[in-house]
């Protein structure tokens, strides 16, 4: 089983051998895609709900729906990015045997993982929308909405980690591809059970829990079919303590991390639904609007990983600094791009998820705040992908904990109390990206993080090529 392993390792892997430019766009825009059509399951509800049924279903489908469901979703995506770490790593450094044992640990952490989303999300989803003072003509068609979606949440769990084994070797098309299925299939179904029966809040999320459900059997049968290394066995299914250990390691403070954004996000969105019913719809709106910028920087974020993940694994340091620098700057690029295109295009765009003239005036409020400062966030993605691509995941996740979660919190309390509108709320987001992306700047730059990963995982300190 090694030899045949290691020998399927033997040919030439562009990652860590190719030109680095052109492999983090070979690897980036798969991403991209696979994240925008993800994104398109939620935001296809919002276009047919919002044109359809109305505002009160629009507000349901996104708004503290949205929140409850990032915040648990967040944390196991951050939680995977220890597999993918992992696996990425022991796969530039040709070690096939442990790919396989740290796939199949991920598999049975990621139906442990789903069961308890399932049943917590069941339970105290519906209390919390009411802790998060949502509206009560919105309450109803809400807990309807994520009562269903936590009903099939293990679909999501399970595609999410499947797609993170495949990012992890290198292959960001396949899960692409299956999304693109997915999201066609729930387009029809969507305007099947909302538009064609009439069946409201209900429908949309019932459209949403097939799609995920087809996605996560694409994903498995996958991972069942390859050839590879990290080829899914059924009955080798469990967890190796060590490897569960090390994705824990790795990815426990990336999906803390995630937590406490969204943590802070919740706050945010209580002091939105003060505001009422149209500010609500109008948040959702841009909320799918602003998915796509955090598409682009996910993206940037997942390819970093993988990028450093096989180089450090493969001991080429140099590739390391070198690819930073040209993520950076292309996330750069594509930011000011989008930037540019939400200022001069928003309110059309805004336009195609709603009609009502109150909801479109305050969503390009808020777009107007946040879009000219996406650039402050830059840095944060693709220096904590990097430094979590060497198994450096604590001191991120403590620096952002500070410069992000914290200071919005702080702000929240005591500044919108004293200028109560939606600019003050909204201004909490580029002043707390710009704070973090200094401090991860700083911390990145003085190298000390690296030197103590390289010692951690190969012995004495080498030099850096």
């Amino acid at each position: 089983m090694k030899i045949d392993m290691e020998r399927k390792l033997t040919a030439q892997n562009g990652i860590t051998e190719g030109v680095i430019w052109k492999q983090l766009l070979i690897f980036f825009f798969p991403i991209l895609f696979g994240t925008f059509f993800q994104q398109l399951y939620n935001t296809v509800d919002a276009i047919v709900v919002g044109n359809f049924v109305g505002t009160e279903a629009l507000a349901a489908v996104g708004g503290a729906t949205s929140t409850i469901i990032n915040l648990l979703i967040g944390f196991f995506v951050g939680l995977s990015s220890g597999a993918t770490v992992i696996i990425s790593q022991f796969y530039g450094a040709r070690d096939g045997q442990n790919v396989s044992k740290a796939v199949h640990t991920a598999i049975a952490m990621s139906l442990i993982i789903g069961l308890i989303f399932m049943v917590v999300g069941l339970i105290f989803s519906p209390m919390a929308l009411k802790a998060m003072d949502t509206p009560e003509d919105v309450l109803p068609l809400a807990n309807t909405y994520i009562r269903v979606y936590f009903g099939g949440v293990l679909f999501t769990v399970i595609y999410n980690v499947g797609s993170a084994i495949l990012r992890a070797i290198g292959d960001s098309r396949r899960p692409l591809y299956f999304l693109i299925v997915c999201c066609l299939v729930n387009v029809v179904l969507d305007l099947l059970f909302v538009a064609g029966f009439h069946m409201g809040v209900f429908g949309a999320a019932i459209a949403t829990m097939i799609s995920q459900a087809i996605s996560a059997v694409l994903i498995i049968v996958t991972l069942m079919r390859t050839p590879d290394c990290y080829r899914l066995y059924l009955r080798q299914i469990r967890i190796d303590m060590g490897l569960l250990r090390g994705i824990f390691r790795i990815g426990l403070p990336a999906g803390l991390q995630s937590t406490m954004y969204n943590v802070a996000n919740i706050i945010i969105q209580a002091s939105i639904n003060s505001f009422g019913t149209e500010t609500i719809a109008a948040w959702t709106v841009f909320g799918k609007i602003d998915g796509m910028f955090w598409m682009i920087m996910d993206a940037f974020g997942v390819s970093i990983t993988t990028f450093v993940g096989q180089n450090f694994g493969a001991r080429k340091y140099d590739r390391i600094h070198k690819s930073v620098r040209i993520c950076m700057a292309m996330a750069m690029g594509a930011t000011v791009l989008l930037s540019t295109i939400f200022l001069l295009f928003g309110g059309g765009i805004l336009g195609m998820f709603t009609q009502d003239a109150e909801v479109l005036s305050i969503g390009i409020e808020i777009m107007h705040v946040t879009a000219p400062l996406y650039f402050t966030y830059v840095c944060i993605t693709v220096l904590s992908g990097t430094m979590r691509g060497t198994g450096e995941s604590l001191v991120p996740m403590l620096m952002t904990a500070v410069g992000t979660c914290v200071l919005r919190i702080v702000w929240i309390f005591t500044a919108v109390p004293v200028w109560h509108d939606i600019k003050t709320v909204m201004f909490s987001y580029p002043l707390t990206w710009a704070v973090t992306s200094v401090l991860f700047l700083i911390y990145y730059l003085q190298g000390g993080w690296l030197r103590r990963q390289i010692r951690n995982h190969f012995g004495e300190p080498e030099k850096q090529q």
